[in-house]
């Protein structure tokens, strides 16, 4: 997908259903592993929310690669858990 994928409305695989907040940069940023071995690809902002929120969640270990990698988590540890459930 293309850096500007995210200007133009598309939604990213972290986005939650129930998110309404915009993606930021390319929208396969990082991927975030789950507890249970799950996986979700997404931009900066949906990522940073997702690991914020997912107890055990982390970044896939190649995503340290990533120049986005830094932001999400910085991003994350400024969050709340389902940010987008409490208006952030």
């Amino acid at each position: 997908m293309r850096e500007h994928d995210a200007e133009q409305g598309a939604r990213c695989g972290a986005a939650d259903a129930k998110d309404l907040t915009p993606c930021e940069g390319p929208l396969v940023a990082v991927t975030v592993l789950t507890a249970d071995g799950k996986e979700m690809t997404g931009c900066v902002a949906h990522s940073a929310r997702q690991l914020a929120s997912l107890p055990q969640a982390r970044l896939h270990p190649l995503c340290c690669l990533s120049p986005w990698a830094v932001g999400v988590y910085a991003k994350a540890a400024t969050l709340p858990p389902f940010a987008w459930e409490v208006g952030c």
